[in-house]
């Protein structure tokens, strides 16, 4: 229990203390904030303000004060505190015969479910030139109102983060090949085209192009290039006739391929890109010094003198870089089809085996059926047992589903495939809160950080921390019962009731949650139709409201559950 609430019981032994001269104790002489008490951020806080009038506290009594919470079944102590009379040698606060004295404490007890229907009293230890005063204990409060730990409730009904599909059903894909030319020619040589590269290309072309219910051919790339040595004019014409027997070669094969493909092509007269890419993969001995004359100097003829004037390293450049730049490079540009929505539709139904784990998890989202759903998720899990997502897709169904075990089993299996996944992390932490763990769930916020739901289930998290300024910027227009309890919270019944209204799939929490806001607001027909509804859709809040001391004084509504 908080220290202001033993000073305020303490206060209350002192006046009762009074068989000494006639002191007669009244409960109007102190004053508990708030009444009833209330849990935030799993405390129960209070402030008791004491007022001793003159003749009251008599001159030789020490009084210790224990503040103490009861409920049926068990009671909590908070720390003692201890006043004396002013003709007591001691260094305890002193309260004076004749003016009497005032005292303020603040203090806290850590809350537990069963505060719900409790009574703050004060006990005492008393003596009078050590001898013992029998004082009775006195009622400070009746009750803790605990509406902010229904963030346990509202946490199940919080948006949760699904692992997603990779799945395209058009994939674009590239082949590449080359065609190398002699030093300052152009002819397409029979050796290259015959080279390996080529070939495949050629036949990856004839194949696409005869599967076209699986292949879609786009284009075939055309482009030619000449190595930076020899000036600019003579690049420029042999790299422009090297793209045009290149193309023309291209379109031959492609109308033996019976492809429907066009031809792009282009060329580069003199490919200083590709010389300082090659020049910076090489061993060369100064290539540092080659790649700072390319820094230095933009002009093409100032590079290819000042390249030239470094004769033992040009000598290296003119057989090993230079030969690599003659080139016609053909890329054959084409899609993968993927199988249509009915066909993976189709292939689950008849064998799942041949589905890809991509396949599988869009044939989830191709339904809202959660049995079928659960199903594919089940199939997946079993065929790619080590794909983390398909068991954080069961977990997340299950925790829907308020099944809280098997939805910790399948995050917990999910983890441990993948332990950085953020989606399975905010679910983890979503769950440590229904379970009422606030402090677990946020180290797996703190991982969770890049899922698109994490936010918003934080928010849930700050209202178990009693940040409730915080949990409504973390759940604005979410319009979830977290959003309704952080607004409540705030006492924005306004609020609340509108979000409450708005709720997408609301359940007996969204229910509770109203007749909360209309207890807050003195609308007893509202709590009596909302806690109606509550029980209506889960019995087992008929047994919470009736421990809720936020329904107290609507004995009426609750005797009618």
């Amino acid at each position: 229990m908080s220290k202001s609430i033993r000073f305020a019981l303490f206060g209350a032994a002192v006046l009762m203390l009074a068989s000494c001269k006639n002191m007669q104790v009244k409960e109007e002489y102190f004053v508990v904030n708030p009444d009833p008490l209330e849990a935030h951020g799993g405390e129960v806080n209070y402030t008791v303000t004491g007022t001793f009038p003159a003749k009251s506290f008599v001159k030789k009594v020490v009084c210790t004060a224990i503040p103490e919470l009861r409920w049926e079944g068990g009671s909590v102590k908070g720390e003692p505190v201890t006043l004396q009379g002013e003709k007591v040698q001691g260094n305890n606060q002193t309260i004076s015969w004749k003016e009497g004295g005032s005292f303020t404490y603040k203090g806290n007890f850590k809350y537990q479910p069963e505060m719900a229907e409790s009574e703050l009293v004060v006990t005492f230890e008393a003596t009078k030139k050590g001898k013992p005063v029998e004082i009775a204990p006195v009622h400070l409060a009746y009750g803790v109102v605990a509406t902010s730990e229904l963030y346990s409730e509202t946490a199940k009904g919080a948006n949760t983060s699904g692992s997603k599909d990779a799945f395209q059903r058009i994939i674009k894909q590239a082949q590449d090949a080359n065609i190398m030319f002699v030093i300052q020619q152009a002819n397409v040589r029979s050796s290259e085209t015959n080279s390996d590269a080529v070939k495949a290309l050629k036949e990856a072309m004839k194949n696409y192009a005869a599967d076209t219910k699986n292949y879609a051919i786009e284009n075939v790339e055309v482009s030619a290039y000449a190595s930076p040595d020899g000036g600019v004019k003579l690049n420029d014409k042999l790299a422009a006739q090297r793209e045009k027997n290149a193309a023309q070669y291209v379109k031959g094969e492609v109308k033996k391929a019976k492809a429907d493909a066009a031809i792009e092509s282009k060329y580069t007269a003199q490919d200083w890109e590709g010389f300082q890419e090659l020049v910076q993969k090489s061993n060369l001995q100064d290539k540092d010094l080659i790649l700072r004359v390319l820094s230095m100097y933009n002009d093409p003829e100032k590079r290819e003198t000042e390249i030239k004037n470094l004769s033992a390293v040009y000598k290296d450049l003119a057989s090993d870089i230079l030969p690599q730049l003659r080139r016609a490079r053909l890329t054959l540009n084409y899609q993968i089809i993927g199988r249509s929505d009915e066909e993976i539709q189709e292939a689950y139904k008849s064998d799942a085996s041949v589905l890809s784990v991509e396949e599988l998890l869009y044939a989830a989202t191709l339904t809202e059926d959660k049995a079928q759903k659960k199903d594919i998720y089940t199939t997946a899990s079993k065929n790619y047992p080590n794909d983390y997502r398909a068991f954080n897709n069961l977990g997340e169904i299950a925790f829907q589903e308020l099944d809280l075990a098997t939805a910790e089993t399948n995050f917990k299996k999910a983890l441990s495939l993948k332990a950085s996944a953020p989606e399975v992390n905010t679910n983890m932490g979503l769950l440590c809160l229904a379970q009422g763990k606030a402090a677990d769930a946020q180290t797996y916020f703190a991982k969770g950080g890049q899922s698109k739901e994490n936010n918003e289930a934080l928010g849930n998290m700050y209202i178990a921390q009693g940040q409730y300024e915080r949990a409504l910027s973390a759940l604005k227009g979410s319009n979830t019962n977290g959003e309704a309890l952080a607004m409540i919270m705030t006492k924005d019944y306004a609020g609340a009731k509108k979000v409450l209204a708005a709720v997408k799939n609301a359940d007996a929490n969204t229910a509770y949650l109203a007749a909360v806001v209309a207890a807050n607001t003195n609308d007893a027909a509202a709590v009596a139709q909302n806690l109606k509804k509550a029980v209506s859709m889960d019995a087992s809040m008929k047994a919470k409201a009736q421990k809720d001391y936020v329904f107290k004084k609507y004995q009426d509504a609750l005797n009618a559950l």
